[in-house]
């Protein structure tokens, strides 16, 4: 486990070994949620990146009854 010190101006650093797993580079946004008193870090991909993803689900959903 690898483990990081918040600095006086609040910044961290991500352990290298993390950043490469992950194949994160400078300037990559990065989404911080709070989970119970945890931070999760999600990347933020651009929207071109999305398209195709749902590609093969089935559009023949029952949809609510206050749908028409």
């Amino acid at each position: 486990m690898d483990a990081v010190t918040l600095s006086p101006k609040f910044q961290v650093v991500i352990p290298r070994r993390v950043r490469e797993a992950l194949q994160w580079q400078p300037g990559d946004k990065l989404q911080a949620l709070i989970v119970g008193d945890a931070v999760q870090l999600i990347p933020v991909r651009p929207m071109r990146t999305m398209r195709g993803f749902a590609r093969g689900i089935d559009p023949t959903v029952e949809r609510d009854d206050d749908r028409v």
